[in-house]
């Protein structure tokens, strides 16, 4: 009979402490992320490579949005909604999903509004066509 070596069970301990960070890390405290100003997505390009795009967060009953107009970004997400989104220094794998109820929509724009004041309101006169929300869920 073989016997385990003795440092076996630290190793567990270590992986599965390794294991817990790891999934503390794939979903994100939107609260606590709300008053970030600016947070980056990694999207994928056609041409397989990643695309780090500075983007703006509301955060709306504990969930996490962003929204954009027709970028390329957008389509990148359209292709593979599978994205990374970085905070400060750490990352969080999210799938983005787009949310078509009028009411919730209105609601995150408000609220990016609030955020944002003034920055918000000037980058609207530029944008074509409705914006489009995202929200951003643990993969």
């Amino acid at each position: 009979m073989k016997r385990v070596p003795r440092a076996f069970p630290s190793i567990l301990l270590l992986a599965l402490l390794m294991a817990a960070l790891a999934a503390a890390a794939a979903a994100p405290d939107w609260n606590a992320l709300k008053d970030v100003e600016t947070i980056e997505i990694v999207t994928t390009d056609e041409d397989g490579s990643s695309r780090d795009t500075t983007i703006w967060l509301a955060v709306v009953d504990g969930q996490g949005y962003i929204r954009t107009g027709n970028s390329t970004w957008k389509g990148n997400i359209e292709r593979n909604p599978d994205v990374t989104l970085r905070v400060e220094d750490t990352e969080y794998p999210v799938r983005a999903e787009f949310v078509s109820d009028a009411d919730l929509k209105t609601r995150v724009e408000q609220t990016l509004r609030d955020k944002y004041g003034f920055s918000d309101s000037f980058i609207g006169i530029f944008r074509i066509g409705e914006p489009n929300i995202m929200r951003l869920v643990p993969r």
